[in-house]
């Protein structure tokens, strides 16, 4: 996919994920065992051939600097093209409520201006899913289209209350971009647009010479406001797409991987996941070990009870432990005979014997990164 490149807005923020997202941005966020979330969005762009990828940064950048190295593991350590940082403007109050910032741009348009690549591949970085795009670019191309808004034809879900909707007329035009808040119960049964789009890159250079200077404003507000002028298509996509706003955005999307159907769409197909990788040894399973339905990265030692959990990297969970519908984050150790349950608990907490957290399916219980309890 050689005239497109990529954008991935990761400075997305949020108070919905009660500290998840504190110290990083969602796209930072610690996601199925060993990815991040970020990782969804990068893999799929790099599996559909595309090798010059940007990726928009919050001020609190380090997270995603961490894990993104420069890019080997996603095979975009190159001479030409490769995995570039633009480190995103300081919003203020504004910085949550932009999924695609002019400004973000305007701050990096040296990426745009230095290719020469006919479109732009734009997606937010806080969805978890595994698509290609080579279908949606085709359309795009076929159509001279302008801009190519992705979208999903599912409907009725409680996850989609706050989706843009796409009101499309013959040959799949766009004729109306509509906010699904707030409209009648019919209406939701439109395609919603699922934060991805493509863009010809020259007209993306000129919108961001002419917008920048009003501040933060909405990519989306700006093509709803030219959908007379420009030729903005819809193009559907099947695969399955999970967004993370809340913490049971966060809690639903993550125990869904328990189910191995939802495991083969995102994992087993012939376009895999790309992550950081990291040497730890097979994880040790000791003889009063019991594990159910759960999810167990490499490199932890188990002795006690799991059960419908995920469970990160080197994590310790000794004998008489019993641990039931949570997620526990990397370098977690849980001592003898502490119990959770509906529990989240960040990197490096470490868990006293005898101690007991339990929260519920729709509140699920979150403890902060390196508490000690």
């Amino acid at each position: 996919m050689s005239n497109a490149i990529g954008i991935i807005y990761a400075n997305s923020a949020t108070d919905n994920l009660q500290g998840l997202a504190l110290k990083r941005p969602i796209a930072a966020v610690p996601f199925g065992g060993r990815y991040r979330i970020l990782d969804f969005a990068l893999s799929s762009m790099v599996n559909s051939g595309i090798r010059t990828i940007g990726v928009v940064t919050p001020h609190h950048y380090r997270p995603l600097l961490d894990h993104l190295g420069a890019g080997k593991a996603w095979f975009l350590d190159r001479k030409n093209g490769g995995l570039f940082i633009l480190p995103g403007a300081i919003h203020g109050f504004s910085e949550n409520s932009h999924a695609f910032c002019v400004k973000d741009l305007q701050n990096n348009i040296e990426y745009l201006q230095k290719d020469y690549a006919e479109n732009v591949i734009i997606s937010s970085g806080d969805q978890i899913y595994n698509m290609n795009f080579k279908n949606a670019l085709e359309f795009h191309n076929d159509n001279h289209a302008d801009v190519t808004l992705i979208y999903k034809e599912t409907p009725n879900s409680s996850d989609y209350t706050n989706e843009i909707l796409l009101e499309m007329g013959e040959g799949q035009k766009v004729l109306n971009i509509l906010n699904n808040k707030g409209l009648e119960s019919g209406m939701h049964l439109q395609p919603h647009f699922v934060n991805m789009f493509i863009i010809r890159r020259e007209l993306l250079l000129d919108i961001v010479e002419k917008y920048s200077s009003i501040g933060c404003i909405d990519l989306l507000d700006i093509f709803r406001s030219n959908l007379r002028f420009l030729k903005i298509y819809g193009s559907s996509t099947c695969s399955s797409i999970g967004t993370i706003r809340t913490l049971k955005d966060y809690f639903n999307r993550s125990m869904e991987l328990l189910d191995l159907e939802v495991r083969g769409r995102l994992w087993l197909g012939g376009d895999r996941i790309h992550t950081k990788l990291k040497d730890y040894p097979p994880t040790q399973y000791t003889s009063q070990a019991m594990v159910s339905n759960s999810l167990i990265a490499s490199g932890c030692s188990i002795a006690g009870e799991v059960i419908n959990s995920i469970i990160f990297r080197g994590v310790i969970v000794e004998q008489g432990c019993k641990i039931e519908n949570s997620i526990i984050l990397p370098k977690c150790y849980i001592h003898a005979n502490a119990q959770t349950g509906y529990a989240i608990l960040d990197k490096s907490v470490n868990v006293n014997g005898e101690n007991i957290f339990r929260g519920s399916l729709n509140t699920p219980l979150v403890v902060l990164k390196r508490t000690a309890i």
